[in-house]
């Protein structure tokens, strides 16, 4: 049985889930909102992963060291990103970064390493952006 506080909780992300789909004014701007909140995330996980892939190419796979340029340039670019993300409070914001950062990683590995992932890969990535969700979506006192 859940308790009170846990099932209130749920009740208001199960509102907030499904106003997304309500189309006043003022719901679309959220939902405009949370579209490009996530989008800039998926970018800045791109930029992270880039800038640490290139560098794993040169150390592991003998690629040339001219990668660090453009992986300098994308760790560069990561950090900047960060400093566009919502201010939900530094931490809840890169925590909500994480879950998404875990799918971007998944799909990175599958789509650029041509490695499948297998069904715990998804159920991490199924978690990770749950645990996000409840972190962005939650009715947070401060």
């Amino acid at each position: 049985m859940l308790d009170p506080t846990a099932a209130k909780s749920a009740k208001r992300v199960a509102i907030v889930i499904r106003d997304l789909g309500a189309t006043s004014e003022c719901e679309e701007g959220r939902r405009m909102l949370f579209c490009k909140t996530v989008l800039l995330f998926v970018v800045t996980a791109l930029a992270e992963i880039l800038g640490c892939y290139l560098p794993y190419l040169w150390l592991c796979r003998g690629a040339s060291a001219a990668l660090l340029v453009p992986a300098a340039l994308s760790l560069g670019s990561f950090a900047w990103l960060l400093t566009l993300h919502p201010s939900l409070g530094a931490g809840r914001a890169y925590a909500a970064y994480g879950g998404v950062y875990v799918a971007v990683a998944v799909i990175w590995m599958w789509r650029v390493e041509g490695v499948i992932p297998d069904r715990w890969d998804l159920l991490g990535t199924a978690l990770a952006v749950v645990g996000m969700s409840v972190i962005v979506l939650a009715p947070h006192s401060r």
